[in-house]
């Protein structure tokens, strides 16, 4: 957060947060569990509720030179990567439907 205060202060202060990802995400290990259960405390809704697992497949794929999606497609890893590009897209809409709903009716013209 100390860098997302540095850069609003002398690069752009309109710069927003718009979510915090749970990568490398092992829901066996505990102390990922309550980082992530401090991460829903602190943040709330800017937290995804997709989370990326540490998947062999996504670490495999740089070093193919490709993306995940066409390394392994399938993989436990891609296909997270696809649940968060669907989350960020419901968030817009969502974003734009409140955006509208705020906004005043525009009257039409009476003849």
């Amino acid at each position: 957060m100390d860098t997302v205060e540095q850069i609003r202060s002398s690069v752009n202060p309109r710069l927003e947060l718009e979510g915090i990802l749970r990568t490398m995400f092992d829901p066996r290990n505990n102390l990922a569990n309550e980082v992530a259960a401090q991460l829903i405390m602190h943040f709330g809704d800017k937290v995804f509720r997709t989370v990326i697992p540490r998947n062999v497949r996504l670490a495999e794929a740089p070093s193919f030179g490709r993306a995940v999606l066409f390394h392994d497609k399938d993989s436990r890893g891609a296909l997270a990567y696809l649940a968060l590009a669907g989350e960020l897209i419901r968030r817009e809409e969502e974003r734009q439907l409140a955006a509208r709903a705020h906004r005043p009716a525009v009257q039409q013209a009476r003849p």
